[in-house]
C-alpha cells in the first residue's frame, strides 16, 4: 500500500457526530473502504462550456462525465485517490461531492407539504461517504497551506542571500522526501507547474499526518461541534416555495440530525441543495472560493475568469509552436492561462490602452514571483510578451498567427454599442490578415451578438463560421475584485 493511501486511511477516521452517533471505523475497515470508496463529484463551469469541461475531465481523470440539464454543471465519478487531481482541473469553478441525486422528484401540491418533505429528507440521505470525502478534502487544504508556508520561508532566504542555509535546506528536503506520489497521477500532466500543484496537494508529510492523527484523537475525547450552513440554488417556475424557505427548513432538519451549529459566515461545512425543475441534488461543497481565482492579482474593469479563458483556448486545440495572440488582452487573463497550460506555444498579449498593458505585465510578474516562491529558485519565465498596439493596425506580419483568442468589448463596461458597429468589422478584417490562411483560428467572446453577427455576415470571403458557442451569462464574463 502506498504512503498516500496510508495517509488517506488515517484521515478517514473522523468523528462527525452523525445524529450523535460517531462514525468509527477499524484499521482494517479503513483500508478496505479507502481502496473502494467511489463518489460522484459535481462541478460548476462557465455556462456554455459544459462540453469543454467534460472533455477535460475525460482526458485528465479518465472518468465518464455527465452534463446536467441545469446549465453550468457537470457530474463525474472518482475514487478517493483522484481527489487531488480534481482540484487541478482548469475548466471548473466550484466543486462539491454529491450526497444523493433525485432525477424526478415529486413535489407535493402545497408549500407546507413540500417543506415538510425537505425536513424528512435530511435523515434519509447517505451522508457517510460524502462526509469522509469532505474530511479528506479539508486535510488536503490544510497541508497545502502548510507546504506553501515552508516554501515561502525557504525561498525568501535563498532569494535574499543567493544561497539558502544548508541546515534549513536539509530540513526542508527531509520534509519533502517523505512525500511519496502515485506516479499515475503525475502521468496525466506534462506541465511542470501542474505537477507541482499535485505534489503540493497529494504529497503526504509524515509529521503532518501524525499531527492530524493526534488532532483526531483529541477530538474524540473533546469533540468540537461543526458549524454549517445550507445554500439552496433553485431554477424553475413551477415551485411553490422560495430558495430561502427550502434552505431554512432543510437546514433545520440537518441541524437536528447532526447536532451541528448553524453559522451563515464562519462555517465548516456548506451543504448544497440544488433544485432544477423536478431534479434535486444534495451535495457538500469542497471549495471555499471559486478555482478561477488563480492567476490575476491586478484587476481591470473587465477581468475574464481564468476558467473561461481556459475553455476558449481549449476550443482551438493549440499545438506545439503555435503563435497565440490576444489582441484585446485587458488584464492578460487569456494569454497568462495559455502560457501556464500550453507552455510549448508562444503567447502575445496586446491592447491599445497603456493601463491594460501595464496590468497584464504586472499580472505576469506576479505569477512569476509566485512560481519562484513555490519552487524556491529563479524562474526561467513564461512564453509570453505584452505590447501596446492598435487592434485595427496590428504590427504583425501577414499570415504569421495560428490562433486568436480574445474577449471583445461588449459595449457596457468598456467601449459602447455604437462604436462596436465600426469596431467589429475592422477587427475581423485585421485578424483575418494576420492569421495563417486555411489553418488560422479565432475564438471571440462577445455579448453584443447582433452587432457581431452583422459584422461576420460581410466577412464570408475571409472567415468561415465553424462553431457558435451557446450564449454566456453576464456574470460569467467578469471576475470580481
Amino acid at each position: 500500500m502506498s504512503d498516500v493511501q496510508e495517509a488517506t486511511n488515517q484521515l478517514l477516521d473522523v468523528n462527525l457526530h452523525e445524529n450523535q452517533r460517531s462514525i468509527q471505523v477499524t484499521e482494517s475497515g479503513l483500508r478496505s473502504e479507502s481502496e473502494h470508496l467511489q463518489v460522484t463529484i459535481g462541478a460548476t463551469v462557465p455556462t456554455g462550456f459544459e462540453q469543454t469541461a467534460a472533455d477535460e475531465v475525460r482526458e485528465k481523470l479518465g472518468s465518464p462525465c455527465k452534463i446536467s440539464k441545469d446549465r453550468g454543471k457537470i457530474y463525474f465519478d472518482i475514487s478517493v485517490e483522484s481527489l487531488a487531481q480534481v482540484h487541478c482541473l482548469r475548466s471548473v469553478d466550484n466543486l462539491f461531492v454529491v450526497v444523493q441525486e433525485f432525477k424526478d422528484y415529486q413535489f407535493k401540491e402545497t408549500k407546507e407539504e413540500v417543506l415538510k418533505d425537505f425536513e424528512d429528507l435530511a435523515g434519509k440521505l447517505p451522508w457517510s461517504d460524502p462526509l469522509k470525502i469532505w474530511k479528506i478534502n479539508t486535510c488536503f487544504k490544510k497541508k497545502k497551506t502548510k507546504h506553501k508556508k515552508i516554501n515561502q520561508n525557504s525561498s525568501k532566504e535563498k532569494i535574499e542571500s543567493g544561497r539558502g542555509d544548508k541546515t534549513d535546506e536539509r530540513d526542508v528536503k527531509k520534509e519533502f522526501t517523505n512525500n511519496v506520489l502515485d506516479s499515475q497521477i503525475l502521468d496525466y500532466y506534462e506541465n511542470a507547474a501542474i505537477k507541482e500543484e499535485i505534489s503540493t496537494l497529494v504529497g503526504d508529510d509524515l509529521t503532518s499526518c501524525k499531527d492530524e492523527t493526534e488532532e483526531s484523537s483529541k477530538e474524540e475525547t473533546d469533540p468540537e461541534v461543526l458549524k454549517f450552513r445550507v445554500t439552496c440554488n433553485r431554477a424553475g417556475e413551477k415551485h411553490c416555495f422560495s430558495s430561502n424557505e427550502a434552505a431554512r427548513d432543510f437546514g433545520g432538519a440537518v441541524q437536528d440530525y447532526f447536532k451541528w451549529k448553524a453559522d451563515m459566515t464562519n462555517f465548516d461545512v456548506e451543504v448544497l441543495l440544488n433544485i432544477h425543475d423536478n431534479e434535486i441534488v444534495v451535495g457538500i461543497a469542497l471549495t471555499e472560493e471559486s478555482l478561477h481565482r488563480r492567476n490575476i492579482t491586478h484587476f481591470g474593469p473587465t477581468t475574464l475568469r481564468s476558467t473561461l479563458a481556459y475553455g476558449m483556448l481549449r476550443l482551438c486545440a493549440p499545438q506545439p509552436t503555435d503563435i497565440i495572440v490576444d489582441p484585446m488582452c485587458g488584464t492578460g487573463a487569456i494569454s497568462i492561462e495559455g502560457a501556464t497550460e500550453w507552455s510549448n506555444c508562444y503567447h502575445i498579449a496586446g491592447d491599445n490602452n497603456p493601463l491594460a498593458v501595464n496590468r497584464a505585465a504586472n499580472n505576469i510578474s506576479s505569477l512569476l514571483t509566485k512560481s519562484q516562491v513555490k519552487e524556491g529558485k529563479l524562474s526561467w519565465g513564461l512564453p509570453i510578451d505584452t505590447i501596446q498596439w492598435d487592434i485595427c493596425n496590428l504590427p504583425l506580419r501577414t499570415g504569421s498567427v495560428d490562433i486568436i483568442v480574445t474577449d471583445m468589448p461588449f459595449g457596457k463596461r468598456m467601449g459602447s454599442k455604437k462604436r462596436n458597429w465600426n469596431l467589429y468589422p475592422a477587427c475581423l478584417r485585421e485578424m483575418s490578415r494576420v492569421c495563417r490562411p486555411g489553418t488560422g483560428q479565432a475564438v471571440l467572446l462577445t455579448q453584443d451578438k447582433k452587432c457581431f453577427i452583422k459584422a461576420l455576415s460581410g466577412m464570408g470571403h475571409l472567415w468561415r463560421k465553424n462553431k457558435m458557442e451557446k450564449d454566456l451569462l453576464g456574470d460569467a464574463k467578469t471576475e470580481d475584485d
